[in-house]
């Protein structure tokens, strides 16, 4: 059996590095170059004529997975990455499997296609980077260097998906979507080996996200008491919650939005 490599402690100018890029970016030298879609971190445009000038002069370009960053930001910086301040959120469709049995694979795949597309036009418009589409759930990552207002980001894209699933409509919503989001430190960068990595976020803040989203039912956000002060302004009176959570010693407090 070969031996596992040896990881190799974090080096702290990499980390260094990640936490300037995470939370204050790290402006290209093209990135003066118009245009109204950039990547989040060095402000390179994305499309247009200067997209197209800074691919042909550089190679860089939007990345693959994910259209709020170019391929360096997210794909050819150092592996690594920092703890910092960010806000997670987690959407996932309430009852797939029986969803997916009633109306068979192909209806159902068109359905989810529905609420990917939704995730990614409400998500994507908050500065969020959408970190996995994975089966019937979303994972997006709010990150201080998309906007200075990222926590409350994380919640009003939350609200604005759940409107554009149909929830405050007569008709109610198309999919039973519960969100829950929440904000703290966790560790943020290029995570995995040379062969096989991801831009993602990991710790007790993401878990803490994904055990509120279990708590959320169809047109609901729950979301964490501490991100909820953030908010209270334009979500004033939300119904407070005391939950215990898998994980979490104590009762953890939160605040349930219903749309619709």
């Amino acid at each position: 059996m070969a031996e596992l490599e040896q990881i190799p402690e974090v080096d702290p100018a990499i980390e260094a590095m990640w936490r300037g890029v995470l939370v204050g970016g790290h402006k290209h030298r093209l990135s003066f170059l118009p245009g109204a879609r950039r990547c989040m971190t060095c402000a390179i445009s994305l499309a247009g004529v200067s997209g197209g000038l800074i691919k042909i002069a550089t190679g860089l370009h939007q990345s693959r997975k994910n259209p709020q960053l170019c391929n360096l930001c997210d794909d050819l910086l150092p592996m690594g990455g920092a703890e910092i301040d960010l806000a997670v959120l987690f959407a996932d469709v309430r009852g797939s499997t029986s969803l997916a049995e009633k109306m068979g694979p192909t209806a159902f795949v068109r359905l989810l296609n529905r609420f990917y597309q939704a995730a990614n036009t409400t998500l994507l418009a908050n500065q969020g980077i959408i970190d996995k589409m994975v089966g019937d759930e979303v994972f997006a990552i709010y990150l201080p260097c998309g906007s200075p207002t990222y926590r409350a980001n994380a919640v009003h894209a939350a609200v604005r998906l759940l409107k554009l699933l149909g929830y405050g409509t007569p008709q109610g919503g198309i999919l039973p979507v519960g969100i829950g989001v929440h904000a703290g430190n966790a560790f943020c960068g290029r995570i995995g080996t040379d062969g096989v990595h991801d831009f993602t976020a990991l710790g007790d803040t993401v878990n803490t996200g994904a055990r509120l989203q279990a708590q959320a039912q169809p047109g609901e956000v729950v979301i964490s008491e501490e991100l909820y002060q953030v908010v209270a302004a334009d979500y004033p009176n939300l119904e407070a919650r005391t939950v215990e959570l898998r994980g979490k010693e104590a009762p953890f407090a939160i605040r349930v939005l219903k749309v619709g």
